[in-house]
């Protein structure tokens, strides 16, 4: 059984550091080091070039109501992932594996898990499973989380502090995986191939707010890679809510909704640090229920 990873929010306000973005022909598009390219694939090139051994891609996931809009996990598969097809050599997913020795405790921490996901999108587990055929294709070989029963343990006894629980797990269990992928990699040198981590755009944050650090990965991977690590937060403009959550991101002051039209956006907000706002208007054909209500 597969169970959708814990995230919540679009993720935590970055540090306002500035760097410079590789050359290009790209222009600006106001602060941040903001760069506008013809195509989200043009602006993952621009982050590929600071050649990183882990690329952490996180997202906002979709939420119920959203189904007219596609998802940046969609978005990601179809636009982003062929890039990296012989750069990449795996892909964490952001999905628990059920362990078969406690099946008890598996179901009932799915139960709690409800609580995180009941406003998320339908289709989301969909697309993270289909994210990961995708890359098998491609001859990235995909990989989910394997807690533990200790692990699962752990998440029943937290009691009213079970979120916090699996959100901790995640952030743990998937810096563990990706240090002992690239660890891997980097023996083949200047031909290691990058590890990819895909999930909530919390986790793979390198400048999370105090008090959240616990629930990132990102400077601890970033710290055991020698700084060859890149986060990627991948926006939805058509998501993008003039709420506190998104308020409280650092490259939310430069963001104007329909803005650049067909343009794709790319935020340096700091070293090793990127957001990249999808073209507005990649709509998908809302669903026939959808329609008729």
């Amino acid at each position: 059984m597969a169970v959708p990873g814990a995230s919540v929010g679009p993720g935590p306000k970055p540090a306002a550091t500035s760097s410079s973005h590789p050359p290009g022909n790209a222009r600006g598009c106001g602060g941040l080091d903001c760069r506008l390219y013809d195509s989200p694939a043009k602006a993952l090139s621009a982050v590929l070039a600071e050649k990183p051994l882990v690329l952490a891609v996180g997202e906002t996931h979709a939420q119920q109501g959203s189904e007219g809009v596609e998802s940046a996990t969609k978005r990601f598969t179809e636009q982003l992932l062929p890039e990296l097809k012989g750069r990449a050599s795996d892909l964490l997913l952001e999905l628990w594996l059920g362990n078969s020795r406690c099946q008890k405790q598996v179901k009932k921490v799915a139960k709690k898990q409800k609580v995180v996901t009941k406003h998320q999108a339908k289709s989301d587990q969909n697309e993270f499973i289909a994210l990961g055929t995708a890359a098998k294709h491609l001859g990235i070989q995909p990989h989910a989380l394997r807690p533990s029963c200790k692990e699962y343990d752990k998440i029943l006894k937290a009691g009213p502090n079970d979120v916090e629980q699996m959100l901790d797990m995640i952030a743990r269990l998937t810096g563990n995986d990706l240090l002992t992928l690239a660890k891997r990699n980097e023996k083949d040198g200047k031909d290691a191939k990058l590890v990819i981590a895909y999930g909530g755009a919390m986790h793979n944050d390198l400048y999370p707010r105090k008090g959240l650090e616990q629930w990132s990965f990102g400077k601890r991977v970033d710290e055991a890679t020698g700084g060859h690590y890149a986060a990627l937060d991948l926006i939805v403009p058509e998501f993008v809510k003039d709420t506190k959550a998104w308020r409280s991101l650092a490259w939310y002051p430069y963001f104007k909704r329909g803005q650049y039209p067909g343009k794709t956006r790319l935020y340096h907000p700091g070293k090793g640090s990127w957001v990249l706002v999808f073209p507005a208007g990649n709509a998908a054909p809302a669903p026939a229920d959808a329609a008729r209500k």
